[in-house]
């Protein structure tokens, strides 16, 4: 859980100090205010990334020359502190209770973080490798160790295309493929296993939590694998009889890298055939059905950060993702430009915070 956080001259912040409730906390504001910046500088301080640019220069308030943010956490072994130092070219400075350390994401007792921004809807109509990424992430939340069959399937696959390469320009021969065949095979099949695993983790959770928010027509999630391999040989059978393609191609045209998650409603993909507003519920549905997933195996479940999540869901869709998130396991932070637009942000348990041109003006709370 983040109890609280503070910024100093990170984008519109020069310095600000907020604490969070341990359940909902809801930031308000009109547009412009900071609100987004806030939920992103929780996401740094847990991360040391941005979830909105990969320029991490923009983070800097303007005129500034280092923007630091410092994350009060409370885990199961008791209170940290994370903090992420950036300056424009030189290393980020992270630190965790003092002590500095090379990557945030590999501290245990670091607060999984779950974003929904409005521009995630990519996750669910935008293009495969965006899945495939957003599920390998999933697969290393789950099961930390097996982050690593990803990494060497990605090393194998960059041997393979930089050998495909080579023999392009007759540097090389194809018998000098199969044991490239066979590496990728073997990585490649035990990744396909991690995402069917994963995906059967959070399928059922899917199809009920879209169906509280309000997705009708049988809501589903499928994994579709490009290969029907189901051991290592007959993948690398499967590269094999492909290698000609590949080899006019110059790059690996088949395997895991090519695989896709598919949201469905009435078996027909969102992706092509969902309303902005049936994607939206699609990915919140996901996103709440992987914090339900991961709390049962992880000490703690992601706090999950939400960004203008109101906006486009009618009152009846608002009141059933509020009670969601109250009801369900861990913290939640969103914002909104009106507080009329959440459903019991009044409520006493409900902890509020106002922001405007970057300053937090109030803040409220009594925790339950």
């Amino acid at each position: 859980m983040i109890a609280g956080a503070s910024l100093r001259d990170f984008r519109g912040y020069r310095d600000a100090r907020v604490a969070l409730g341990n359940r909902l906390t809801v930031i308000s504001g009109p547009n412009g205010a900071g609100k987004t910046n806030l939920l992103e500088a929780l996401y740094f301080g847990c991360t040391g990334h941005s979830c909105r640019t990969s320029n991490e220069r923009e983070l800097l308030r303007f005129g500034a020359h280092t923007a630091r943010v410092e994350v009060d956490v409370e885990a199961e072994d008791g209170p940290h502190v994370l903090s992420v130092g950036f300056e424009p070219g030189t290393p980020k400075r992270m630190k965790v209770d003092g002590a500095s350390v090379e990557r945030l994401l590999d501290v245990p007792g670091r607060p999984l973080v779950s974003v929904f921004l409005p521009d995630r809807l990519e996750l669910i109509k935008g293009a495969p490798a965006l899945r495939r990424a957003h599920l390998d992430q999933f697969v290393a939340a789950l099961w930390p160790a097996r982050a690593a069959t990803r990494r060497a399937y990605s090393q194998a696959l960059a041997q393979r295309n930089a050998l495909l390469g080579r023999i392009r320009g007759g540097r090389g021969t194809r018998t000098a493929l199969a044991p490239w065949d066979a590496q990728l095979a073997h990585h490649g099949v035990l990744l396909m296993a991690d995402r069917v695993r994963a995906v059967d983790a959070v399928a059922k959770l899917f199809q009920r939590l879209a169906g509280e928010l309000g997705l009708d027509g049988e809501p589903t999630l499928a994994y579709r694998p490009r290969s029907r391999a189901s051991t290592a040989a007959e993948l690398a059978a499967e590269l094999a009889e492909r290698a000609e393609s590949d080899l006019e191609r110059g790059f690996t045209g088949h395997g895991p890298h090519r695989d896709d998650l598919a949201t469905l409603r009435e078996g027909r993909d969102l992706r092509a055939f969902g309303s902005q507003g049936q994607q939206r519920l699609a990915l919140l549905a996901l996103l709440l059905a992987e914090r339900e997933a991961l709390a049962q195996v992880r000490e703690a479940p992601p706090v999950m950060l939400l960004d203008d999540v109101m906006s486009e869901l009618d009152d009846q869709r608002r009141r059933a993702l509020v009670e969601l998130l109250r009801r369900g396991p861990g913290q939640a932070i969103l914002t909104t430009t009106d507080l009329a637009h959440v459903p019991g942000a009044m409520d006493v348990e409900v902890v509020r915070l106002a922001v405007s041109a970057g300053r937090v003006l109030s803040a409220s709370a009594v925790a339950a």
